[in-house]
This record gives C-alpha cells, sequence and structure tokens, in this order.
C-alpha cells in the first residue's frame, strides 16, 4: 500500500491579498515553510460561492448539482420544518469515503457539512461539534452523532473550548484596545470571543488526531478566516471612509490577528507531521478586502457572500513536490483529482476537474476509472434513513442565523420549508449557469421568475440566462419589467441594459447604459471588461485597450480582461502579446475554453504549430461545440502539416455542427 500520508487543511474564505504583506513582514512563518518548500498558487471558486455547497465540491471533485448539497439549510424529514444543510443529503462519496473504500485510515474534522459524523475507517467529527449550545458553567452536551466512533466521544467531549473561557489574555492580541469598547451596546468582543473558541475546539479535536493515532489522511476544516472577516474586514486598513475612526483604531488589527493565530495553528500541525506527508491547504474562495469592498449587503438569503472574491488561496507540499514555485489555473474541482493521483489511485471520469500535475517533480501516471460510484465495497456513508437530532440541528440553525447567511425563520413553518426549497431551486440554477449549462437553469430560472416576479436577484439571472442562450430581446423585455416593479435604476442593472444592447449589437445604445453604471459605481465587477469588448465590436481597438487595462487597474486577476487584451492584441497584430494575455487568462481560470482558442491562435500566427493545435484541443475538450477550433485545426493539419486525414476529420466536424446549428 501507498506509504504517503496526506494532511488536507481548509482554511474558509482565506486571501493572498491579505495574506501576502504578513509574509512579506514575517508574521506567517508556518505558511511560509510550506510556499518555500512546494507549490502555491490562486484557486478558482465556484458559483454560487457558499461554503456548504464548495467544501462539499471539494471534498468531492463535483459540482453541486451532482453531489446535492444546495445551501446553508433544507427541509427536515417529514414536513417538521427547516435543517441545517445535513451531510445525508450529499450523494455521492467523498475523498474520505473513497480512501476507506481502499482501506485507508481516514480521518475528518469539522468539515462543513459532515453532521451526523460518517463511520468512516478512522474518526470524524462533525460540524456541530464546536458550536456552543448552553451558557457557560452550565452543562454543554454533545449531540448524537457527532463523533464517530462513539467510544471516542467522551475524549473529544472535553477538548471543546467554550467562549466563557476565554480571558482577556486571549482577547488582546486581536483588540489591544478591548477597555474601550463599550460592551453593553457593542457586541464584537462577544463575538469574537464565540469565533476563536470554535476555532481553537476544531484545532484541539485535529492535533489529538493527528498525535494520538494512526493514520494515511486527515482532512480538518477550520471556518474562522471567514467568520473573522465578514464581523471585521470594514474594519481592516484602508479605513473606508462610512467607518468611524474610534471603531476602526479598535477593530483595525482583528482580521490580520485572524491569520497569525492560523498560522499559529499551522505551526503546530506541522510539528505533528513526518517528511512522508504531503499538506494540501487551500481555501474555497478570497473574501475582499480592499476598494473591491462592497458598499452593502444585499437583504437577500446568503447576502454576506457578496463579500467573497473569486479567488482564494492553494499550497501544497511533500514527497515528489516542486520547491519554491507557482502553479496557474487550478480550481476546487481539481483537488480531489490531485489526492487520488497522490495516492496511486484512479480518477473518477465523472469528477469535472484535473490533476495538478505541474505540482509535481516527475509527472505521475494518471488512472482512470468510469466512476468511484460504481464501485463497491464499504466506504463509510450513512444508510439514507439516518434519524437526525432536532435540537442539535436548531442550535447549527441559529449560528447561521447570527451570522447573516439566513433570515430568522418565521412561524409559518410551510412558508419556511417552501423558502428553503425556493432558495435551494436558485442555488442549482446558478450551478448549471457557472457550467455553461443554460439549458438546465433556463427552466428553473423561468419557474422562480413566474411564481416570485418581484424578486429582482430571480429576475436578474433570469435575464442573464435568455441572453447567454442568446435571447437577448427577451432579456430585456424582463430587465424593464424589473425597473416597473422597483420603480427605480441602479448600477448592475445599467450594466446588464448595457450588456444586453451588447448583444443585440446596439453598440452605441451598450455604451450610454454603460457610461450611466460607471457614473454610479467605478468599482461595478464586470463594467469595464464590457466596456472593452463593445468598443471591440465596434472595431476600436485602442479604445478596447484602454478599457480593458481600466479593469485590470480595478482588479489585477480580472480574467475576462486579460482574455479582452488578448484579443485586442490579436486585432493589433502584436501575437506575442495576444499569447501572453490569453497564457494570463487560463492561468487565472483553466477551464476557459475561449482563452484557450486565443491562445492558438496566437500560436498559430506565431508559427508554433504544435502548442498551437494542443491549444485547439484543449478547447474542443473544454467546448467540444466550437467551430472557430476547428476551422483553425483543419487549417493547420491541411496547410502547415501536410496531414489530410486530420484536417478531413475537422472539417467533417465543422459541417456536422453547422447542420446541428441549422437545424435548432
Amino acid at each position: 500500500m501507498n506509504k504517503r500520508k496526506i494532511l488536507f487543511i481548509g482554511w474558509d474564505a482565506a486571501d493572498w491579498k491579505v495574506i501576502n504583506p504578513l509574509l512579506d513582514n514575517g508574521m506567517m512563518p508556518a505558511l511560509e515553510s510550506i510556499i518555500n518548500n512546494g507549490v502555491m498558487g490562486n484557486i478558482a471558486t465556484l458559483d454560487p460561492p457558499l461554503s456548504p455547497m464548495l467544501w462539499t465540491s471539494i471534498s468531492t471533485g463535483k459540482h453541486a448539482d451532482q453531489h446535492g448539497i444546495l445551501g446553508f439549510t433544507e427541509p427536515a424529514p417529514e414536513g417538521k420544518g427547516v435543517r441545517p444543510v445535513m451531510i445525508t443529503s450529499r450523494k455521492i462519496k467523498a475523498i474520505w469515503n473513497i480512501l476507506t473504500q481502499c482501506g485507508y485510515k481516514t480521518n475528518v474534522v469539522g468539515w462543513w457539512p459532515s453532521h451526523p459524523a460518517e463511520p468512516i475507517n478512522g474518526i470524524s467529527i462533525s460540524n456541530f461539534y464546536q458550536r456552543a449550545t448552553s451558557e457557560y458553567g452550565k452543562e454543554w452536551k454533545m449531540a448524537p452523532g457527532t463523533v464517530h466512533p462513539k467510544n471516542y466521544e467522551e475524549i473529544f467531549k472535553e477538548l471543546r473550548v467554550h467562549p466563557g473561557e476565554l480571558t482577556e489574555a486571549h482577547l488582546l492580541p486581536f483588540v489591544p484596545n478591548a477597555a474601550k469598547i463599550d460592551q453593553e451596546k457593542d457586541k464584537r468582543l462577544g463575538a469574537m470571543a464565540k469565533i476563536i473558541a470554535e476555532c481553537s475546539s476544531i484545532h484541539a479535536a485535529g492535533t489529538w488526531i493527528l498525535e494520538n493515532t494512526e493514520w494515511d489522511f486527515t482532512g480538518i476544516y477550520y471556518d474562522a478566516i471567514d467568520h473573522f472577516s465578514h464581523a471585521f474586514m470594514n474594519f481592516n486598513p484602508p479605513r473606508l471612509p462610512y467607518i468611524p475612526e474610534e471603531m476602526y483604531e479598535i477593530y483595525k488589527g482583528v482580521v490580520q490577528g485572524g491569520y497569525i493565530y492560523h498560522d499559529m495553528m499551522l505551526a503546530r500541525l506541522l510539528e505533528l507531521i513526518d517528511d512522508d506527508t504531503t499538506v494540501i491547504l487551500t481555501s474555497d474562495h478570497g473574501f475582499h478586502s480592499d476598494h473591491l469592498r462592497p458598499k452593502g449587503i444585499p437583504d437577500e438569503p446568503a447576502g454576506p457572500a457578496w463579500e467573497h472574491r473569486s479567488y482564494g488561496i492553494f499550497c501544497i507540499k511533500g514527497p515528489g513536490i516542486k520547491k519554491d514555485e507557482r502553479i496557474y489555473g487550478a480550481n476546487l474541482l481539481d483537488i480531489v483529482p490531485t489526492i487520488l493521483t497522490l495516492m496511486n489511485l484512479p480518477i473518477g471520469r465523472d469528477m469535472s476537474g484535473k490533476p495538478l500535475l505541474q505540482a509535481f517533480e516527475e509527472i505521475p501516471e494518471v488512472q482512470y476509472v468510469d466512476s468511484w460510484e460504481e464501485i463497491e465495497g464499504e466506504c463509510g456513508m450513512h444508510p439514507k434513513d439516518l434519524q437526525r437530532d432536532p435540537i442539535a440541528e436548531q442550535a447549527a440553525m441559529q449560528q447561521l442565523i447570527e451570522l447573516g447567511y439566513i433570515q430568522k425563520p418565521d412561524e409559518n413553518v410551510a412558508k419556511n420549508i417552501e423558502s428553503t426549497v425556493t432558495e435551494s431551486k436558485f442555488y442549482l440554477a446558478r450551478v448549471y449557469m457557472n457550467k455553461d449549462n443554460f439549458t438546465e437553469a433556463l427552466p428553473i430560472l423561468e419557474e422562480l421568475y413566474s411564481k416570485y416576479p418581484e424578486k429582482v436577484r430571480f429576475a436578474f439571472n433570469y435575464a442573464k440566462c435568455l441572453d447567454s442562450i442568446g435571447k437577448p430581446d427577451e432579456a430585456f423585455l424582463v430587465v424593464q419589467k424589473i425597473i416597473e416593479n422597483e420603480k427605480k435604476e441602479y448600477p448592475q442593472l445599467f450594466l446588464l441594459q448595457g450588456t444586453l444592447e451588447y448583444a443585440r449589437r446596439n453598440y452605441e445604445q451598450a455604451l450610454k447604459y454603460l457610461s450611466k453604471a460607471e457614473k454610479a459605481d467605478s468599482n461595478l465587477p464586470q463594467l469595464y471588461q464590457q466596456i472593452g469588448f463593445v468598443y471591440l465590436n465596434m472595431r476600436r481597438p485602442k479604445d478596447a485597450e484602454a478599457a480593458f487595462n481600466k479593469a485590470l487597474e480595478n482588479d489585477p486577476e480580472n480574467v475576462h480582461a486579460h482574455y479582452g487584451l488578448a484579443l485586442v492584441m490579436f486585432r493589433l497584430k502584436d501575437y506575442e502579446q495576444s499569447a501572453e494575455y490569453s497564457l494570463n487568462a487560463v492561468g487565472l481560470l483553466y477551464h476557459f475554453p475561449k482563452a484557450h482558442l486565443s491562445l492558438g491562435m496566437a500560436l498559430a500566427k506565431l508559427g508554433m504549430y504544435d502548442r498551437a493545435i494542443e491549444a485547439f484541443e484543449l478547447c474542443l475538450r473544454m467546448m467540444p461545440g466550437l467551430i472557430a477550433a476547428h476551422k483553425y485545426l483543419s487549417y493547420i493539419y491541411l496547410l502547415k502539416m501536410k496531414d489530410k486525414e486530420k484536417a478531413d476529420y475537422h472539417i467533417e466536424a465543422i459541417k456536422k455542427l453547422r447542420e446541428r446549428n441549422k437545424a435548432a
């Protein structure tokens, strides 16, 4: 059996924009040791960026439409109301189930969601474990199903940290000026104690497992950075105009303190492993910490997710992993394929990600199996009829309410259930849109829009979906209806109107709407990239270049701005720069078929035909119906490579695609 061990650490919402200054000042030495002895880079998130969905995608290698976790809550059994989302709603195997099936000793601590704890070949501790459900000094019961195996319950029960146990010594490193806080009016200190205590409980359980058991894989999930960020990021430097200076001075160091605390915990984890252990550290998304911080949070379920950024952090170090190098194009779905490759196990062909081979010193042989779901054997998943504990579920529900992720339930149980089902459908539609599967998303959004025409987010996404399937006129009517219902216009609507006029090829009108959006909010995501594409289609490449560069000034990791500049440079016949910007785009977002197409176009113009073929073929694997890629390949094979057989294959593919499109 493979001797390799894997320690998999999750830091919810960790972001390089906050981390890099701390690294530069020597304040996160444990993380720096991983970076210097391994590989690091961005990792692209998925949409919607909701933690239970994302961490389940991370642990399964599949999108939410496949794994079944669709938000923070779900209807309780037998119509009894609404409960926090449970692990029993996950329809497929997670990595610890696959490894259990293969005979490995596997542990998982605090994953979201993971209650009730799964009966894997090792220790499983659910995400109910760390939540304090009673006042300090009173009996703190542990919900049934929190720990597997059950005989470990008493050990882990004693390792928990209650917020009431924390003293000034624990809180002052985060808030040195805590004495200035009027705790009758300002409850943030109590919220901070809760975050620290819960994080410390998870860490205590994880370190005990590493120190006292034999294991092959251990996954530990820390949610505290996300909670620190939602509660205190508005106080993070630089000070925002609407933050009072006195409050800023009190709380400005909390987020950085949270990161430093995580580094201290990471240092302890690294002390408890040996040189044969591969360490993987990831976040599920980032968190806006600069001028891109949203000015307000929408009054809607999961509104705090607006603060999430599209790129999180990824690090890996261990035997056979490169040292002190960057990795490009990683996304959340790549982690399980990478772990399976590290363990010499096959990847499921039904997994959406790829192994991150660029991290390896020597490229390993990658094995495949149709699906791990088809392989029989005990994998440590729950039987479907498992009963739950309603008291524990209610405690977890209250925690989500306090964080602002969900609204306080209405007394009307049926209404609560309907609301939960509605949100799950909406998130499912967004998953399909994120996968460019607009035909699956459309009927869901159409149903939601018909039933709730007053809900702007349903109408907004319905319009975007209509536009994406080539129906901009219908989308425009939906937008007009939004304006009628709302009796007002706002930046996001101006942007959508400009996008739709662009799709209708009314370029001058598109610029008028986009100019309105710019005046209302120049930091609006996607604004300048959309202006750039309008100019590009108006054959004004210099104006397009200026707009795309503005987009990059606003956000250097705007993948569509890099792609837009690749098209601009191709139009200006600067093929080297075009290739460079295309590489930037796929480095940020690997699954971006049109950027692979633009890369192939530039490489073909540079006479680099072998590499161009690779780019075009990769593009077609991601987007099989893209005629332009077939055109370029038929041209290269026929005229440059003198391979008529392959050229004929692509010519025939073009013919079939055109016939299919005509029939449609």
